[in-house]
């Protein structure tokens, strides 16, 4: 029997059961799928985040967290994947409890290979649309998060996305960071130039910031010429060297629509977050401020922690 869905496609087993393991793993590979595995939700949420599979394929319970709650995170997320619990558990409160929490199919240990299969290409077979609705859906909120001018986030939403990452940082004892950039007296742009070069100034900014961060940060155009980067899973040292290699990328360029031109610089402050701290959103976004006015008050140009 040709299971065309499946064949090509990514999907991950996360089962802490090695023998089991291997049995799902034989059948996906033999129906032509690429398999990658993990034994435990941590390392499968990481493997989730870079290899990005279509389906993932999970045992319910495992040692730290279980597959329910993996479940959970899984939907919070702004990447739609296909996920199917495969448990001994047969009580009707885990089966309903798992599909209502977002699970596309609960298959009940032992099972036949066939039937396995067969529930596996449904599964992705339902989810092609499902997929597709929900990033247009993505899409249209990115749209509405979005400021129009740089192309990066706004503050309608940011404060939860930093408080998600600042969950995930205390959760695998990593650390972040949250900077606060102002461009040094921007007002004498628009004061010695038209409003459209300003206009400009601003997008290139924004281009400038996207290209020097990675798939894992984002940025938000805090305001006016004030913008907020965060950078995830990275050291102290790191973050303040991120911030110097960007101050003099920006001192570096030429600002240059054509008709006006002018080389401008920021200033930077930046605060960090490790496991054992305790901040929200709002708090290190705060501290990131006040080094962002030090770094004023030192002359300009500078950075600040």
């Amino acid at each position: 029997m040709k299971y065309e869905r499946i064949k090509d496609k990514k999907i991950l087993i996360v089962e802490d059961d090695p023998s089991t393991q291997e049995v799902i793993a034989e059948s996906l590979k033999m129906a032509g799928a690429m398999v990658e595995t993990a034994d435990n939700a941590k390392d499968a949420l990481e493997k989730v985040r870079f290899w990005k599979p279509q389906l993932i394929i999970s045992d319910h319970d495992m040692p730290g967290m279980n597959g329910r709650d993996m479940l959970h995170e899984l939907r919070g997320s702004k990447n739609y994947v296909t996920v199917i619990i495969v448990s001994g558990r047969t009580d009707t409160d885990t089966v309903v409890d798992c599909l209502m929490t977002g699970a596309d199919d609960y298959i009940k240990k032992p099972f036949r290979s066939e039937e396995f299969l067969a529930r596996v290409e449904v599964s992705l077979r339902h989810n092609e649309a499902h997929r597709e609705l929900y990033q247009s859906n993505q899409k249209l909120n990115e749209m509405v998060d979005l400021d129009y001018l740089t192309g990066l986030y706004n503050m309608r939403s940011i404060y939860d996305k930093i408080d998600y990452e600042i969950k995930r940082t205390k959760r695998y004892n990593r650390s972040m960071a949250c900077i606060m950039i102002d461009m040094d007296h921007f007002k004498n742009v628009n004061d010695d130039n038209d409003h459209l070069f300003g206009s400009y100034v601003l997008e290139e900014m924004g281009k400038i910031i996207q290209e020097n961060i990675r798939e894992v940060d984002f940025a938000a155009r805090y305001g006016g010429d004030e913008f907020l980067v965060v950078l995830c899973e990275i050291s102290p040292q790191d973050a303040y060297n991120f911030c110097e290699r960007l101050r003099q990328r920006i001192a570096d360029h030429e600002f240059n629509n054509g008709e006006s031109k002018a080389s401008l610089t920021v200033s930077i402050g930046y605060s960090t977050l490790s496991q054992d701290q305790d901040h929200d959103a709002k708090e290190l976004v705060k501290l990131a401020d006040h080094a962002l006015y030090r770094a004023k008050n030192q002359g300009r140009n500078k950075v600040s922690e």
